[in-house]
C-alpha cells in the first residue's frame, strides 16, 4: 500500500516540457541531411562521399568538393551549428524535479503513531510563456549559427576560386614569358647576323640584356608557384608543399548580372540573414526579460511514513500522511528586472545597428566588385581583340624594318616588350574577371546565372 502511494506520487510529478516544435524538428532534419547526404558546391555539383583525388585532370569543381569535405574551419562552423541546435531542447525543458528525504532521528509521536521518515518530490514550473521564449531564443541562435555555416561555405569557395585562378594566371604568365624568351633568342640571332654584316654590336648587347631580364622574370614567376599553391592547399586542408597540378585553361564565363535585382539578392546573403536572426533573438530575449516580473510556481507532494500507534485499537492506526505543496517565488527586486529589460533592449538595438552597418558595407563591396568585374571584361575584349593583334603586327613590322636596316634594335625591343605586356594583361584580366565573379557570388550569397562561355551564342 505504501509502495503504491509512493509510485503514484512519483508518476504524478514526472512532467516534461512537451514535444519538439515543428521548426525544431525541421532544423534537426536539416543537420542530419547536411551530415549524411551529399553536400553541394555553389554550381550545384554533388560532393562525393569521400575526398576526390587532385590530379592533372581535376577541374575547379573537384577542388570545391575537396574543400567542402575537408576544410577544418567549415567543419568547425558546422559543429557550432549542431551545438547551438542541441541547446534548444535544453532551453525549453523544465528544470529537474527535486527529491527530498528526511529521517526523524527522534520520532514525532502522533495519535495514529510515530512519524518515522519523510519523502518529497517537487517540480518548479516557470511562469506561462517563459519556457516557450527560452526555446525561441535558443532557436534563433541556432538559426544564426546555421546561416554562419552557410556564409563560411561561401567564403571557403571564394578562397578556393581566388587561389585557383591566381595559379591559372601564373601558368599563363610563365608560358607567355617562355615564348618571349624564345622570341628574344631569335631576335638575338638576327642581331648577330647583322653584326657580322657590319651593323653595330648594340643590337646584340640589347638582345642579351633583354634576355637576362626575361630569364630573371621567369625565375620569379616559377618561384611564385609555391606560395600560391600553399594558399590553395591551406583552403583544402592539405600540406603546404602537397603537389598541385597546373589548372586547365579558364573559359571566360558569361554571367547574367542584373543590377536591378541586387536588393533582392542581398536579402538572401547568409551573413545578413544570420544578423537578422540575432535581431529576432534579442527581441525574444527582451520579451523573456519582461517575464521576470512574474513568479515561478512550484508544486510538490510529501509522503510521511508513520509507525504503529501504541494502542492498536486507535482509529487509523499507522496511517501514513500525504501532503500537497504549493509555493511561488516573490519577484520583489524590480530594479533588477528593469535592468534586465534595459539590457535586452540595448542588445537588440546593437544587433539592428550591426546588421545595418554590415548591409551598407556589403553593398559597397558588391559595387566595387562589380566595377572590377566589368573593368576586367572590358580589358579582355580590348587586349584580346585589339591591342595584342596590333602589338603582334607592330612587332612584325619592326622586325622587318630592322632586318632591312630601316630602324634600330631599340624599336624592335620596344615592340617586343609591348607585346609581352599586352599578352600578360590579357591573361591577368581573365583571372581578375573570374575572381571578381567569385567575390560577387560570395557577397550576394548565390550563384549568378550562366549564359555560356565566350564565343558561344547566348540564348
Amino acid at each position: 500500500m505504501r509502495q503504491w502511494k509512493i509510485g503514484w506520487m512519483s508518476c504524478a510529478l514526472a512532467l516534461t516540457a512537451g514535444c519538439a516544435s515543428v521548426p525544431e524538428r525541421k532544423a534537426f532534419e536539416a543537420v542530419e541531411k547536411e551530415e549524411s547526404e551529399e553536400r553541394l558546391t555553389p554550381a550545384r555539383v554533388p560532393v562525393p562521399s569521400r575526398l576526390p583525388s587532385i590530379t592533372d585532370a581535376s577541374l575547379l569543381d573537384d577542388y570545391l568538393a575537396y574543400g567542402a569535405l575537408n576544410n577544418p574551419e567549415l567543419e568547425a562552423a558546422f559543429n557550432r551549428w549542431k551545438a547551438a541546435l542541441e541547446a534548444v531542447p535544453q532551453a525549453r525543458s523544465l528544470p529537474d524535479p527535486k527529491f527530498n528525504y528526511g529521517y526523524f532521528i527522534r520520532e514525532v509521536e502522533t495519535r495514529v503513531g510515530p512519524q518515522q521518515q519523510r519523502l518529497g518530490l517537487a517540480q518548479m514550473f516557470p511562469w506561462f510563456g517563459k519556457l516557450e521564449l527560452q526555446g525561441a531564443v535558443a532557436m534563433e541562435e541556432a538559426e544564426a549559427a546555421r546561416l554562419r555555416y552557410e556564409s563560411a561555405k561561401l567564403k571557403l569557395f571564394f578562397q578556393i576560386k581566388e587561389a585557383y585562378y591566381e595559379l591559372y594566371y601564373l601558368r599563363q604568365a610563365i608560358g607567355i614569358t617562355e615564348d618571349n624568351i624564345q622570341l628574344i633568342k631569335h631576335l638575338e640571332s638576327v642581331a648577330q647576323s647583322r653584326f657580322k654584316s657590319g651593323a653595330p654590336v648594340t643590337g646584340v648587347v640589347k638582345a642579351q640584356v633583354e634576355l637576362s631580364k626575361l630569364s630573371d622574370r621567369l625565375l620569379t614567376l616559377n618561384e611564385m608557384r609555391d606560395p600560391i599553391a600553399a594558399k590553395l592547399n591551406a583552403s583544402l586542408n592539405r600540406a603546404p608543399d602537397a603537389p598541385l597540378p597546373w589548372p586547365e585553361s579558364a573559359d571566360v564565363t558569361m554571367a547574367a548580372i542584373d543590377v536591378g535585382r541586387w536588393a533582392a539578392w542581398m536579402k538572401e546573403n547568409p551573413e545578413l540573414k544570420s544578423l537578422e536572426a540575432l535581431v529576432r533573438k534579442e527581441d525574444k530575449a527582451m520579451a523573456l526579460a519582461r517575464k521576470a516580473y512574474y513568479p515561478d510556481l512550484t508544486l510538490g507532494v510529501d509522503y510521511i511514513q508513520t509507525g504503529d500507534a501504541l494502542n492498536a485499537a486507535t482509529p487509523d492506526d499507522g496511517k501514513d500522511a500525504v501532503i500537497a505543496q504549493f509555493s511561488v517565488n516573490i519577484p520583489l527586486w524590480t530594479g533588477k528586472y528593469r535592468a534586465g529589460v534595459a539590457e535586452a533592449r540595448a542588445r537588440g538595438d546593437a544587433a539592428r545597428q550591426t546588421r545595418k552597418n554590415r548591409e551598407n558595407l556589403l553593398m559597397a563591396d558588391v559595387r566595387m566588385a562589380l566595377y572590377r568585374f566589368r573593368d576586367a571584361e572590358r580589358k579582355i575584349d580590348l587586349y584580346r581583340n585589339t591591342l595584342v593583334p596590333q602589338a603582334r603586327g607592330a612587332l612584325e613590322v619592326a622586325q622587318s624594318s630592322y632586318e632591312s636596316g630601316q630602324t634600330d634594335f631599340l624599336n624592335l625591343i620596344d615592340a617586343q616588350r609591348l607585346l609581352l605586356q599586352f599578352e600578360l594583361e590579357a591573361e591577368r584580366a581573365v583571372a581578375d574577371r573570374e575572381q571578381q565573379l567569385a567575390e560577387i557570388e560570395m557577397l550576394v550569397g548565390r550563384e549568378l546565372p550562366r549564359l555560356g562561355t565566350e564565343g558561344e551564342q547566348t540564348p
